[in-house]
């Protein structure tokens, strides 16, 4: 699931977004409220939602606080003038922040970065919270690329988007650090998971203040977002700090803590090599490395990451063996209502800008080599992503008593044409594409978003959109996202019969059940069948599958000849 972890946001990144400074905000007396930590003052947007943004909810995790569980937020004195997003945290710049104006392989961004934003709808009180974890294959990312403004107004509920460690200041398992542990958590290697908790536990303490409920906290995040989701559902710690959940294309694995800090066949950059890279033997030779130095420590992925474990389980903060057989019994995981889906063409957002897969002509004219094989590599390995976030887990649940489970799959696909770009076929369901709906604001790919979003889409498109929030903020109110006036959305059932709902635009059915569970040996059955390719390209599928889940190694060989 290496691949997986490593998608991001962004496609045609070349043709995105240009880098424009925001207008200088001025900070609005009637959203200062004050709480333990001092008296903060936000802003009003455009959308009438009341805003506050770069608020520390932890102690900066720098200097001998590096790899540590975080620590409280220190008070301020005066007024905190919350009017901008806390800076990134520390990471590696890649491909997808050429927009912005940044060359890929810097260090970016600072460790001092344990920050979360609030909106607000005006008037809030004791409404719904729905608490935001980015995503970027926890190597990157930051929270100020996402605006819920909409979802907030439009449905009543407050949001939270948070920022947490990333990389390896978010995960790296060392004997040292254990060693030198201050207190029990600071022996856990998941940083990042605990920057969330941490943040949970500031939205309990703090958000009756500006109008939430800390009764009603749903997490929710995409891709490496959601794959933190199911880590807090398996944490003790996060026990009873969130009472819904949900993964938007995320993910269950984990790698053992042995692995993460020594290495395996299949690991590079586990945390010794790191550590003995640089010289660093001791907790305080650890603690005294330079941020750039760690960084730069690192090899980088096929997709231009930062290659190294994360989400580490047998560990202090997720216990059991792996982070997937937390679910098999409510008792070793936060048992709360959850939704889980994925997009029907998951894959195509990293295959569009493969060479290996497509020309490409300046980022302007991209098409695929073979439009078979581009299309079944994309369908194989995205239906597999379905039975790893969707219909496994929810099997797993249902298994062990746990009913409140409820699948989808995000099927649009109808974003426009580029001079001979056809993004409908390029990209289709792509990875992340459920965002602008979720959060009904279509602004995510930058420059292209005219192209994806084309203007004789918009009605279909809002009205997709606005049913989509209802059915998230339905869920975050009372754990159920069934409402009036719209299809019913029925928990997954175990078996042949498990029924997922599918969201799509009325012109290519709408929204509607589907129904069957996906199952390796349909995934295999088909594949071994599929005309649109040859018996090469079926044997590169079969490849890929194996590199997503190698415990299926055996099956495929056992279905397809290929060496």
């Amino acid at each position: 699931m290496r691949r997986l972890s490593l998608l991001v946001f962004s496609v045609l990144a070349a043709c995105a977004a240009r880098n424009e400074p925001e207008p200088a905000l001025m900070p609005a007396p009637e959203t200062t409220r004050a709480i333990a930590q001092g008296t903060l003052t936000g802003f009003r947007s455009p959308e009438g939602v009341n805003v506050w943004l770069g608020v520390p909810f932890a102690a900066p995790p720098v200097g001998d606080l590096r790899w540590r569980a975080p620590r409280p937020a220190q008070p301020w004195d005066g007024v905190l003038n919350a009017l901008s997003h806390g800076p990134r945290c520390a990471q590696m710049t890649n491909r997808y922040d050429r927009p912005e104006g940044l060359t890929p392989g810097n260090p970016i961004g600072s460790e001092d970065c344990l920050t979360l934003n609030v909106y607000a709808p005006d008037k809030a009180d004791n409404l719904p919270v729905m608490f935001w974890i980015h995503g970027g294959g926890n190597v990157w990312g930051h929270a100020s690329s996402y605006h819920p403004q909409n979802l907030a107004v439009n449905e009543n509920v407050l949001v939270v988007t948070v920022q947490y460690r990333v990389g390896p200041f978010g995960w790296f398992a060392h004997e040292a650090l254990r060693d030198s542990a201050e207190v029990p958590l600071d022996r856990s290697a998941n940083f990042g998971i605990m920057d969330q908790i941490a943040a949970l536990e500031w939205v309990r303490d703090n958000i009756a203040i500006f109008g939430g409920d800390a009764s009603r906290v749903t997490i929710f995040g995409e891709s490496a977002g959601g794959h933190n989701v199911a880590s807090l559902l398996a944490a003790p710690a996060a026990k009873g700090l969130f009472h819904r959940a949900i993964l938007q294309s995320g993910s269950f694995d984990s790698f053992p803590a042995d692995e993460a800090e020594n290495g395996s066949e299949k690991t590079v950059n586990s945390a010794s090599e790191i550590a003995a890279r640089l010289g660093a033997k001791t907790a305080a030779d650890l603690h005294a490395l330079a941020m750039e130095d760690i960084l730069q420590a690192y090899n980088f992925s096929e997709f231009g990451f930062l290659n190294l474990p994360t989400i580490i389980a047998d560990d202090p903060l997720i216990p059991t063996p792996t982070l997937r057989e937390a679910f098999d019994d409510p008792a070793t995981f936060n048992a709360v209502p959850i939704m889980t889906g994925t997009n029907r063409d998951e894959m195509k957002l990293s295959q569009a800008l493969d060479p290996r897969l497509v020309h490409n002509y300046f980022n302007l004219v991209i098409w695929p080599k073979r439009n078979g094989f581009y299309n079944a590599l994309s369908d194989y390995q995205s239906r597999l992503w379905r039975l790893r976030s969707v219909d496994g887990p929810a099997e797993r649940m249902a298994a062990g008593g746990h009913v409140e489970v409820y699948g989808y799959r995000f099927d649009w696909d109808d974003a426009g044409r580029l001079l001979l770009t056809d993004l409908k076929n390029l990209m289709g369901a792509a990875h992340s594409m459920e965002i602008p709906f979720v959060f009904n604001r279509f602004e995510f790919f930058g420059d292209v978003d005219r192209v994806v979003f084309q203007k004789k889409t918009a009605a279909d498109r809002e009205a997709l959109s606005r049913a989509m929030g209802s059915y998230w903020a339905d869920f975050a109110r009372t754990g159920d996202p069934n409402g009036d006036g719209r299809p019913s959305w029925p928990v997954y059932t175990s078996g042949n019969r498990a029924q997922l709902l599918r969201f799509d635009t009325q012109n290519d059915g709408g929204i509607a059940i589907l129904e069957g569970v996906e199952t390796a040996d349909l995934i295999l059955a088909d594949l071994k069948e599929d005309k649109r390719i040859n018996d090469k390209e079926r044997c590169i599928i079969a490849g890929a599958l194996i590199d997503w889940a190698p415990s299926f190694e055996d099956r495929v060989r056992a279905v397809l000849p290929c060496r």
